[in-house]
C-alpha cells in the first residue's frame, strides 16, 4: 500500500473529550440560567410592555434551571433526535432548537426564545473549544503534514479551525452538518475526493469502533483504532492505544505495502 493521506477523528482521538463534555454541558446550561435571572430581574421594560402575560423576575415559575433541571434539557434533545432522524447527527441543530422549544414552553416569545437559545449556544461553542490536545499530537500532525494530505472527520461540533491544530487540516468535515454522520461512508468519501486520493491509499485514525475503524475498512482504507480491548481484529484493521502510537503504525505500513 503506497499511503498518501490520513483522515483523523478528533474528539477522543486527539484529546480526552469526557471531561471537556461534561464542563461545556453544565457550564453553558447554567450560565443560560443566570444571565436570564438577571435579565428579568432587570425587567427589560421596552420590552416586557407589549409583553405583560411574560415571566417577570421569574415570578411564581422559578428560574429556569429549575423549570427545567438539564436532565429536562438533555431528555428534550434526545426525544427531538427521534422526531428528526436526519437531524440526529447534527448536535448543533438538536441543542438550539431543544433550547428554544423550552424556553418557550417557559413563558419567552418566539423571538426571544431564540435569542437565548443562540446566546446560550455561543457559550456552549466557547466551552466546546476548550480542548487540550494530547502533548504529542502537535509534533505529529506537524511531521505527518509534511509527508501525507491530511483531513479530519468528525461526528461532533468541533469547529476544527478554531483550535491551533486546524492549520495541520486543509480538509475538515463535520459529519452532522452532511446529515451524514459516522458510519456513513459519504463523509469519509467527501474527505478522500478533496484530498484528491482513493480508499486503497488512505487511513483512518479513531476511537470508535463502527463510526471510524469499521467503516473506514468497509471502503477499502486501513484504520487504526484507538480501542480498549483486544478483540480478534479483521485484516487492515490495526489496533493503538493510543494515538501516539500513529507514527510507528504507519512506519510500519510503510514498509509492508
Amino acid at each position: 500500500m503506497r499511503l498518501e493521506a490520513i483522515t483523523f477523528d478528533l474528539d477522543d482521538t486527539l484529546w480526552d473529550n469526557g471531561g471537556v463534555m461534561r464542563r461545556t454541558e453544565t457550564g453553558h446550561y447554567a450560565w443560560l440560567d443566570e444571565a436570564l435571572h438577571e435579565w428579568m430581574e432587570e425587567g427589560p421594560s421596552e420590552w416586557l410592555g407589549e409583553h405583560a402575560d411574560a415571566p417577570r423576575a421569574e415570578d411564581a415559575r422559578g428560574r429556569f434551571a429549575e423549570r427545567f433541571p438539564l436532565e429536562a434539557f438533555i431528555a428534550h434533545r434526545l426525544r427531538l433526535a427521534d422526531e428528526h432522524p436526519l437531524r440526529r447527527g447534527d448536535f448543533t441543530w438538536l441543542r438550539r432548537r431543544a433550547l428554544g422549544e423550552l424556553l418557550e414552553a417557559y413563558g419567552l416569545p418566539p423571538e426571544q426564545a431564540m435569542h437565548w437559545a443562540l446566546r446560550a449556544m455561543e457559550r456552549f461553542m466557547a466551552l466546546r473549544h476548550e480542548v487540550e490536545p494530547h502533548p504529542e499530537v502537535e509534533a505529529m500532525l506537524e511531521a505527518l503534514g509534511r509527508r501525507y494530505r491530511l483531513a479530519s472527520i468528525t461526528n461532533g461540533n468541533v469547529e476544527i479551525a478554531r483550535l491551533s491544530l486546524g492549520r495541520h487540516f486543509p480538509v475538515a468535515i463535520a459529519a452532522g452538518e452532511l446529515l451524514a454522520p459516522k458510519p456513513d461512508p459519504r463523509p469519509f468519501l467527501a474527505a478522500l475526493a478533496r484530498l484528491g486520493t482513493t480508499p486503497s491509499r488512505a487511513l483512518h485514525v479513531g476511537d470508535h469502533w463502527e463510526d471510524d475503524a469499521q467503516a473506514a475498512r468497509r471502503l477499502g482504507m486501513q484504520a487504526a483504532w484507538i480501542g480498549p480491548d483486544d478483540r480478534p481484529l479483521p485484516d487492515g484493521i490495526h489496533r493503538l492505544d493510543h494515538v501516539r502510537e500513529l507514527p510507528a503504525l504507519i512506519a510500519w505500513l510503510e514498509r509492508h505495502r
